[in-house]
Parts: C-alpha cells; structure tokens; sequence
C-alpha cells in the first residue's frame, strides 16, 4: 500500500487532555486509574475516567446529540489543535471528500441506561432523552459529523477493543480506491454500567489497578478516552502509516486462539502491506487481555 501521512492527531484520556499531558505520565510512570467513582450502586474496583467531561457543555447547535460520550469526542476534538486541522483539510478537498471512520463499543449507550432508570409511569423515555440519535450505534459518527460539517462517508466500527484500531484500516481503503482524498479517524468510549457491571459479571474486573503481566494479577480496569487522527496522502510533518493487517480465527467470541493463529495472521498481513521484512520494526506493543498485537515502523 501506498503510505498515508499522520498530519493531525489528539487525545483525552483518565492522564488529562493532550498529547502532552499523556506523554508526561507515561514518561513519570504515572497511572490515571482512580477508585470507582461512577457508579450509583458500589462497585469495588478502579476506572479511568477522563478528567473535564462534566464540564464540557456540547456548543447549542449540537445540543441534539448531549450525551456523556459525545461530550467526550467533543473534548477529544478539541484537544492539541485538532478541531483545527480537520477543518482546515475539509476546506482544502471539500467536506464531501473528507471521509470519517470512528470506532466504538458501546457509544452513547449511557443516555439509554439512563432513560431506562427514569422511565415515566407509562412507559415512555423522559422528554429530555427522546432523541433517537443517541440511542444508536451511529450517534458518535453522526456527531461528529455534524461538528466537523463534513459531507462525505461516514462509518462506524464497533468490533469491541479492535474498534479503534480498525478505522485506519478501513480508512486507508476510503483513499485508495478514490472515495475520499482525506480521513478522520479515530475511537471514544465513556464509562457506563453495561461495561461496568458487564465485566463485573464474568468476573474480570479487577478490584485494585490492573497489573498486567503480573503472575498475580486479579483482572482488568475500565476505563474511558477519546483520540482522533488525520489521515492524508501527503504532509510536511507527521508519523506514517505503512501498513496494516486485519484477521478473524473464529475461534471464539472473547478468546483468543491457543496457538495466536489471528494474531500471526494480522502481524504478516501487516508487514505484508508496509513491505518490510521483521527485523526492521522497532516497537511491539501487545494488548494483554486479548492478546492483540499491533506494529510501528519508521519509514525508510
């Protein structure tokens, strides 16, 4: 494949808002898993929750879309001077050549927890949340299509942890095959009882942070964040993307294959794509829980 240039890129997570805030706490070794603070009904267990959500009030022309996990994009959209960027690339190719890829799990699905808890005596949602629109899958794309004003192709990824991941796959299609000259892409996810309790349920939430790799590790922390790329063919500055590798082993709907078959499929298929040979990457970064790998490479 033909590289696409990372001219733009953002990030809100429970270490603050901004590629730097979340550079300093990787640098100082510096957790933002905090103990549950979300949850009405007592969950012993620590969450990532992003710092500012609550205060980050949706602009009146998109008040349709009020929801805890659009305010969250709405953070992240705003964040390293993103919001910015994107605009300005819409202005360069038109804003029905910009396509938009965003992946998600659970989208706004924390609005429809909460009209379920204040369901009126006959049944119907509370007037305040009988907005179809977040109480779809396709409330975060629609969002943020609507903030950015693009026209083009909107999709959105929902394949659990692999949402986010995906979307510069399917994006790098967008622009090869000519359906787009540039690309939005990138993944929010906000704390809610349905993942919460979820997880609690099969028993893998942990009730202390998360260790993982440790032999004594007790389970997983939840957590929320928000990230948004620019993907073009061209740019002055910026990392790469060289390439990319996508495989289902059907093996099983949360486990992973005993001998990582889905795994080495999606490592060869990546390297396959960028052209390089093994030696030449420098970085592996392998999810635990899912046992996910992706690979980073410098061009060149």
């Amino acid at each position: 494949m033909r590289p696409l240039r990372v001219t733009a890129h953002s990030v809100a997570s429970a270490c603050g808002t901004g590629v730097p805030a979340l550079s300093a706490a990787l640098r100082e070794g510096r957790s933002g898993l905090r103990a549950n603070d979300f949850t009405e009904a007592p969950l012993a267990t620590f969450i990532g929750r992003v710092p500012g959500v609550e205060d980050c009030a949706l602009p009146a022309q998109l008040a349709e879309w009020e929801c805890r996990n659009n305010r969250l994009a709405w953070l992240a959209l705003g964040c390293d001077g993103f919001r910015e960027r994107a605009l300005a690339a819409r202005e360069r190719y038109g804003a029905d050549r910009v396509a938009l890829v965003l992946g998600t799990s659970t989208s706004s699905i924390g609005a429809t927890e909460e009209a379920y808890r204040r369901l009126l005596p006959d049944g119907r949602y509370p007037e305040d949340l009988r907005r179809p629109i977040v109480h779809t899958p396709h409330s975060l794309g629609d969002f943020v299509r609507a903030a950015l004003e693009l026209e083009g192709v909107a999709v959105t990824v929902g394949t659990a942890c692999s949402s986010s991941a995906k979307v510069f796959a399917h994006a790098e299609r967008l622009l090869r095959l000519g359906i787009a000259d540039a690309a939005v892409v990138g993944g929010v996810d906000t704390l809610c009882g349905s993942v919460l309790f979820g997880f609690s349920s099969l028993e893998l939430v942990s009730p202390e942070p998360c260790r993982p790799f440790d032999v004594a590790r007790r389970g997983i922390s939840i957590g929320e964040a928000g990230g948004f790329a620019l993907l073009e063919r061209d740019g002055e500055a910026g990392p790469w993307l060289l390439g990319y590798g996508e495989s289902s082993d059907a093996h099983h709907m949360s486990s992973p294959h005993p001998q990582g078959l889905g795994a080495r499929l999606a490592i060869e298929a990546a390297l396959g794509t960028a052209g390089l040979a093994p030696e030449a990457v420098d970085y592996i970064n392998l999810h635990a829980r899912r046992a996910r790998r992706t690979t980073r490479s410098r061009r060149g």
